[in-house]
């Protein structure tokens, strides 16, 4: 086999092998309905919360603010 096929050879494999990853994770997107898993965030009071403590009480709303209260 030429220099170049073996190439070609490798190219395609490695694209091969990169759509079946990424496949795979595509699959396990939400979708529009999904439940969402549960996650866990660091908060500025320094605790931990999950969504798993909140799930059913209420619905949850995450707010982000980039840069707030950091002088940058």
């Amino acid at each position: 086999m030429s220099h170049i096929a073996k190439r070609f050879s490798r190219l395609i494999l490695t694209a091969i092998l990169a759509t079946v990853a990424l496949g795979g994770q595509l699959a396990a997107a939400l979708e529009v309905g999904d439940k969402a898993p549960d996650f866990s965030l660091p908060a500025s009071d320094g605790s931990t919360y999950s969504l798993s403590q909140y799930a059913g009480d209420k619905p949850v709303v995450i707010a982000f603010f980039p840069k707030a209260f950091t002088g940058g």
